[in-house]
């Protein structure tokens, strides 16, 4: 075998409540991820020497080095399989560079299956779940894909029950948003207000607008504590939330650290629409449609 072509998808966070700042500089979290129809694709190739390439969607953006997270994950595999393994990652990119979408992680989790399978090594989803998990909070769940609840970190996750499809809009901005960056803004804004952290829970009315298919409650359900500080870093965006409700969306949140929003629609024409008549406001550089749950990275 050659080359190996592993599919993987993007996230909406539709629900995500973040704790106070642990003492290792984290956050507890409850994320529930939701997997949607818009697809990387990582190529890994035979080769003598680790190296990635990218194409596709902001390509320029995302970086060929040692910092890119397909290249880690590629690293840590053959770590731990005790081999010096090279490979040639092509990562061909449709999930917004970051866009609050977890294209890196899902990047990072297409690297892994692709690697597992061109070298052979044939560790099973559990194994490569504990190394997705010391890669990155959202890795795992670019793994198995569907909707999940991830705590700790993100990274404990538990499947969710879900039945029927949900249609979304994605509202693209200029530029990205630092995951970091957005976090330390969350921490200031709550210390500047003398906000009194609560732990986070599950959303009930989410999950049972989930478990029953009912996407206008699960419009009014949708959360997302990092909003606030992805606004006050991207002022722009409260316009863009402000088109998708006026042009009727069921629900909009900023997509976990932003800058990309996501807005939920009754069903594919009316994502269609909204898509159509946001894209008209130019109140982001482009609109998309996509549905979910999907499932998680798999060979094509």
């Amino acid at each position: 075998m050659s080359s190996v072509t592993v599919r993987v998808p993007a996230k909406v966070n539709v629900q995500l409540s973040v704790g106070p700042l642990r003492d290792d500089g984290y956050h507890d979290l409850v994320n529930v991820f939701h997997a949607v129809s818009i697809f990387d694709e990582v190529e890994a190739r035979e080769s003598e020497r680790l190296s990635v390439r990218v194409s596709g969607e902001s390509a320029e953006l995302v970086p060929v080095d040692d910092s890119n997270l397909a290249i880690q994950a590629a690293r840590a595999l053959a770590k731990h399989a005790g081999r010096a393994y090279g490979v040639d990652l092509v990562i061909r990119k449709a999930i917004p560079v970051a866009g609050g979408m977890a294209g890196g992680s899902a990047d990072a989790a297409g690297a892994l299956v692709a690697c597992n399978e061109l070298w052979g090594i044939g560790l099973p989803l559990d194994d490569l779940m504990e190394i997705a998990a010391d890669l990155g909070s959202d890795v795992p769940f670019s793994m198995i894909g569907g909707t999940a609840i991830g705590t700790g970190r993100g990274e404990q996750l538990s499947e969710l029950e879900t039945n029927g499809t949900f249609h979304w809009v994605l509202a693209v901005a200029d530029g990205g948003l630092s995951t970091a960056t957005v976090y330390r803004e969350c921490d200031r804004i709550r210390e500047a207000s003398g906000e009194q952290v609560a732990w986070p829970q599950v959303s009930e009315p989410l999950l049972a607008a989930l478990r029953t298919g009912d996407a206008r409650a699960l419009g009014d359900a949708l959360v997302n504590d990092l909003q606030p500080a992805a606004l006050m870093l991207r002022h722009s965006l409260a316009r863009t939330l402000e088109a998708g409700r006026e042009f009727g969306a069921l629900g909009s949140l900023v997509s976990g650290s932003g800058p990309t929003c996501a807005f939920l629609a009754a069903d594919a024409e009316h994502a269609a629409d909204l898509a159509a008549a946001i894209a008209g406001t130019g109140v982001c550089r482009s609109t998309s449609t996509a549905y979910g749950p999907v499932g998680g990275a798999q060979l094509v």
